[in-house]
């Protein structure tokens, strides 16, 4: 089942829910899917330093996830302190 929730930059969230979610495709689908292309086809395209390059986008997805992740935090407490 898809996530529907869209954060609301007025509940407490860091970004609002366009960011989110274009930011949450990038770093669960895109980025992931573009360290394995570059992975795979690198080498027999003689691509030079594939390796660094999917370390680099790996880390990006993580950078990415590791943002959305402090919004959801930020919203959740958010919610317990009005409560």
């Amino acid at each position: 089942m898809p996530d529907t929730t869209q954060p609301d930059q007025g509940k407490g969230y860091l970004l609002p829910g366009k960011v989110y979610q274009t930011l949450k495709w990038a770093a669960l689908v895109l980025l992931p899917a573009l360290a394995v292309f570059v992975g795979t086809a690198g080498p027999a395209l003689g691509l030079p330093h594939v390796d660094a390059i999917v370390t680099t986008l790996n880390a990006l997805g993580l950078l990415i996830a590791a943002c959305i992740g402090a919004s959801q935090a930020k919203a959740s407490y958010s919610k317990q302190t009005t409560i």
